[in-house]
């Protein structure tokens, strides 16, 4: 495809940075309480006293998922080219090498293949640190080839989801890969191969609009935002206050839209739960 061209391999693989503050001591954003780091990483980048979840890299976030030293990383440099010529603030182009340095990631997904509990799987996390997680080109074609790889190795799909919706620098584009990722899902659905989808805190956008909702189970942690429209923009659109807790996760368990709410520390256990159910 036009929009994206393939690099060399092998990036740093201590590349990747959690979004958590440094030094020391972190301030929680839900309780404002004070913790020493050490605290917090034991608690998987929890906050000890109000389960607050802390936004955490793509790599942090499968090194919670996945055996130890099991993953292995697929098409890491696969990276968008500007089919548009976009420019806002600055130059689509330069902002993409702008992230690329920034996080050491060349899009907003890591993909590859991996065990949990020891049964292998094919597994994707967004990054909400390269461009809010943006979804273009690039990462709807990487959930695509995990796609291939979980029907080439018969194995479970498990995407985890960070994510501002589509990447408005790649226009229509961007948009393409709504439907490019959900008639993915399709063929591993006739494969009757499961495909577990995991919510992050944000999940919005494009991305719920197509492969984060699409989960034979979709699982979110406590109290992610989760939606298509913002709450903010919902509220001015219609003209009216919105119920409490809306479009966080717990609302949307309530209202069948998601199936379970899981706090990151029981995340592992329950993949292996859903994964030994879904063998048998």
């Amino acid at each position: 495809m036009a929009w994206f061209r393939r690099s060399k391999q092998n990036i740093d693989p201590s590349s990747g940075k959690k979004e958590v503050p440094d030094g020391s001591w972190i301030k929680c954003s839900g309780c404002n309480e004070m913790f020493h780091r050490n605290q917090i990483e034991a608690a998987l980048y929890t906050c000890p006293k109000c389960n607050y979840h802390f936004r955490v890299d793509s790599r942090t976030y499968l090194g919670f998922l996945l055996d130890p030293k099991s993953f292995r990383e697929y098409d890491k440099k696969l990276r968008a080219t500007d089919p548009l010529g976009f420019v806002d603030s600055k130059a689509y182009k330069d902002r993409i090498e702008s992230m690329i340095e920034k996080t050491g990631l060349y899009d907003a997904i890591r993909c590859g293949i991996g065990k949990i509990d020891g049964m292998t799987v094919s597994i994707g996390a967004m990054d909400f640190a390269f461009i809010g997680g943006s979804m273009g080109s690039v990462v709807g074609e990487k959930i695509a080839r995990s796609v291939d790889r979980a029907i080439k190795r018969k194995c479970p799909l498990i995407l985890v989801s960070a994510s501002g919706g589509a990447r408005m620098m790649e226009g229509a584009i961007s948009l393409m890969q709504m439907a490019k990722t959900s008639a993915k899902l399709v063929q591993l659905a006739e494969k009757k191969l499961p495909y577990i989808s995991i919510m992050l805190d944000p999940t919005t956008g494009g991305v719920t609009a197509s492969f984060a909702m699409l989960g034979d189970v979709n699982i979110a942690e406590p109290k992610a935002l989760i939606g298509f429209a913002g709450p903010r923009v919902i509220k001015q659109t219609i003209g009216k206050d919105l119920p409490e807790g809306f479009q966080q996760a717990e609302f949307l368990l309530d209202k069948g839209f998601v199936d379970m709410v899981v706090h990151r520390k029981d995340m592992r256990a329950t993949i292996i739960r859903l994964l030994t159910f879904f063998q048998n």
